[in-house]
């Protein structure tokens, strides 16, 4: 998807090709390329196409546009009039519900998938059993899916998807119907299932912890466009939108570096926008120049108490900034603190500290932030 593809040089692509959808307001445009042995974690807010990507793949969303293949047999081709209804793709996808038969025992649920790709019934059963025994339910194999739990469900739904054996496995948010509890385990079971699955497979999912438990690559949709792809480590590092941002927890700012300083505004509102955007400057460790994104770490933020016509602390930081308090939220053990002033900022701060600094909303502080603190890197 826009260069959200693992490298396979001996497997070859599972999914290349581009989606194009138009449903409503959503206009969805995406370009894909996806190596056998590949797990991609989509992401984005609501209403950016995320399932409605994977509806397209699975044959269920006709495209409108643009050109699919699957292991190189074209399978959606609206300019030729060529489309291949879901039972002739070789993709299985296991939607947020699971969808499991309640009137067919659990065994007989997932020699669904066999049987659709034309195997007899006891050869159904047969790899049925064997994928039951892979995702250890084979004592739950005569029960109905309602005597199981939530994760149990999702094991079932994965098994009965792999019993069919894909070429592309398509997740749509696997861990929604989990309680919080359960998810670690169901996270690391998935990962162990998927490394061993030899096609393609796609995790559709709201929660970025599922994307860096599981996945390899990440695909960030907003509005229905690609606004970042690559390895996980990289949106890590270099958040490319306000959205990715606040995923990996960090603050985004744009602007235009000269050496070792930056006139930024927050993400989004680039220097010489529209008129009255505010900008601050930021000085760096290291030289850039031209057009960059400046990331500030939450917990990189130190804040100290102002008053009105004082000076800024001292000391080896050399950026600071004057700012109002104005949300104070809890996170964990520590204390998230957004920064009203030139720009949007978010601190964070130990409980200990917001009592002493006396953090309320609309109280004034001083934001101090060491330049080698401070990531730079080209827009």
């Amino acid at each position: 998807m826009a260069g959200a593809h693992v490298t396979a040089a001996d497997s070859g692509m599972a999914v290349s090709g581009t989606v194009g959808v138009e449903i409503g307001t959503l206009s969805l445009r995406v370009s894909i390329e996806l190596a056998r042995g590949s797990t991609t974690a989509v992401l984005g807010p609501n209403g950016a196409g995320k399932t409605t990507l994977l509806r397209a793949i699975a044959g269920l969303q006709p495209l409108d546009s643009g050109r699919l293949e699957v292991s190189g047999r074209c399978v959606d081709d609206p300019g030729a009039r060529r489309f291949e209804a879901p039972p002739q793709r070789r993709v299985a996808l296991v939607p947020q519900d699971h969808l499991l038969f309640d009137h067919m025992s659990v065994l007989d649920n997932v020699a669904f998938g066999p049987r659709c790709r034309a195997h007899g019934r006891a050869e159904a059963r047969r790899r049925a059993a064997a994928y039951l025994e892979r995702v250890g339910l084979s004592e739950h194999a005569e029960e109905r899916p309602r005597s199981l739990s939530g994760g149990q469900s999702q094991r079932v739904a994965l098994a009965r998807a792999l019993a069919a054996e894909p070429e592309v496995l398509l997740l749509d948010e696997p861990m929604a119907a989990l309680d919080a509890s359960a998810r670690p385990q169901v996270r690391a079971e998935l990962r162990h299932w998927l490394e061993g699955f030899g096609g393609a497979a796609v995790l559709v999912t709201h929660d970025p912890l599922d994307a860096w438990a599981v996945a390899d690559e990440l695909v960030v949709l907003e509005a229905g466009c690609v606004t970042q792809s690559g390895p996980l480590a990289d949106a890590t590092a270099r958040p490319r939108t306000p959205y990715v941002a606040d995923l990996v927890g960090t603050n985004l700012l744009a602007g235009t570096a000269l050496g070792h300083e930056a006139q930024v505004t927050a993400a989004g509102e680039p220097t010489g926008g529209p008129a009255g955007t505010a900008s601050v400057r930021v000085w760096l460790a290291d030289s850039a120049e031209g057009d960059v994104f400046v990331t500030i770490a939450p917990s990189a933020i130190s804040l100290a108490r102002r008053v009105e016509g004082g000076e800024p602390p001292g000391g080896s930081q050399r950026n600071h900034w004057a700012a109002e308090v104005g949300a104070v939220e809890p996170v964990g053990e520590r204390l998230r603190v957004t920064l009203r002033g030139a720009v949007l900022l978010v601190a964070e701060v130990t409980p200990e500290s917001a009592a002493e600094l006396g953090l309320v909303p609309g109280s004034t502080v001083w934001a101090t932030v060491k330049a080698t603190e401070v990531g730079c890197y080209p827009r």
